[in-house]
């Protein structure tokens, strides 16, 4: 009786061609999402390097309010990306 190798027959390739086709496009779909990541830091720092489109003459608490809440979104996501905050062991 002959025995066949599980590592040399087509349906083992196929499931490795199958594996490899995945981690491939998940690679290019993280590539994909850390582009969007990149392109929102890259505004987020050009508005702030312009003080969030407000004249130091024309701030007032309103302004004060807006810029507190982006950095409470902001704090979220730095806690949930450095393991802090609410998201630490």
């Amino acid at each position: 009786m002959t025995r066949l190798n599980p590592i040399t027959t087509p349906r083992f390739e196929a499931r490795v061609e199958k594996a490899r086709r995945n981690r491939e496009a998940a690679l290019s779909a993280f590539i994909g999402k850390k582009a969007e990541i990149d392109e929102m830091l890259a505004r987020l720092q050009a508005l702030s390097g312009d003080h969030f489109n407000t004249h130091p003459d024309e701030v007032n608490w309103g302004h004060v309010g807006t810029l507190e809440h982006y950095a409470s979104l902001l704090k979220r996501i730095t806690d949930s990306a450095f393991g802090e905050g609410e998201h630490a062991e």
